[in-house]
């Protein structure tokens, strides 16, 4: 008897060790994770439509948003407290706000819905985030709400508690970036991140362009065929992506405000960056699914990772 149940019990063993030793087996990575942004200790992205966010470090990312319309463009506010995004909840693409720990998400914004309001839209869609200001009261965002052009949108403020947006001077734009004292704007006249213009170096092609909200002047810092996108303001220095090398591939470069020299700081070459934020030390960026982040101090990249093939 002792001798049947001791075959039984190798016997189950040999059938489970397979299945026991891939459940211990390290998960795999997470792809298809998008738009992150980043804040002193932490990660927020979208996945599949809702925001998540993980340690710094890595880890199993935490779901903070379940709403069947999409959230995207999630920002960290300067202080951490806020995160401000794109929600597709009433129908139409909105301005929205949440607690960086989690909550319920609060309206900003209340504009009509446009012919071509669609999160999938060539052009972007519509009441995109694109940042704050440094004192964490308001949330910069691009929108179209009053323009007859559909290829064309305004930058806007709109303060946390609510009220009534606030045009920012410019006939245009689109991704910008203030500068530490908010008296300068770091900006794109032309919005094209979602077409698909691969390698274009015509009329379209972006410049990066820095206003001078008190002098009234504009100041093109680029000035190359071609694309300058997504300008990222620290300290003395713009970031901002470009596809001038050689392979012809989004990569990060920096401006020099003092030196007016421009250098490149990454070497991808399967896969453009897409849609960089900035933080307090350190820059994250989607690229071929993955999430990258570079350190400011050490101009180092490294892959973030999460432990959880669901992100749960």
């Amino acid at each position: 008897m002792k001798l049947k149940l001791a075959l039984i019990v190798i016997l189950i063993s040999a059938l489970a060790g397979p299945a026991l030793a891939q459940a211990q087996a390290p998960a795999p990575e997470t792809r298809l994770l998008r738009f992150p942004t980043v804040s002193a200790d932490q990660i927020a992205f979208s996945y599949a439509g809702d925001l998540y966010i993980v340690p710094l470090a890595g880890g199993v990312a935490r779901k903070i948003t379940s709403h069947p319309g999409y959230e995207a463009f999630a920002h960290f506010s300067p202080d951490g407290k806020w995160i401000a995004f794109t929600g597709e909840y009433d129908g139409n693409r909105e301005v929205y706000l949440i607690p960086a720990d989690g909550g319920v998400p609060k309206r900003l914004t209340f504009t009509p819905v446009l012919t071509r309001d669609d999160i999938s839209d060539r052009m972007g869609p519509n009441n995109l985030v694109m940042g704050w200001t440094h004192d964490s009261k308001k949330v910069v965002f691009r929108s179209r709400m009053r323009e007859w052009n559909d290829f064309n949108g305004q930058l806007y403020l709109v303060p946390v508690e609510g009220g009534t947006p606030e045009q920012l001077p410019l006939p245009r734009g689109g991704f910008c970036s203030f500068a530490p004292d908010d008296g300068k704007l770091a900006y794109n006249r032309i919005f094209r991140e979602f077409r698909t213009w691969k390698r274009y170096r015509g009329g379209m092609a972006d410049d990066v362009w820095i206003y001078d909200f008190k002098a009234k002047t504009v100041e093109n810092i680029t000035d190359n065929p071609a694309l300058d996108i997504i300008p990222m303001w620290s300290g003395n220095r713009i970031y901002f992506l470009s596809d001038r090398d050689e392979a012809r591939r989004m990569n990060l470069y920096v401006y020099d405000l003092a030196a007016k020299a421009t250098r490149k700081l990454t070497s991808f070459t399967d896969f453009d960056i897409k849609f960089p934020s900035l933080g307090p030390k350190s820059i994250v960026f989607e690229n071929g699914g993955f999430i990258h982040r570079f350190d400011l101090a050490a101009e180092k990249t490294r892959r973030s990772r999460s432990s959880s093939p669901t992100i749960c």
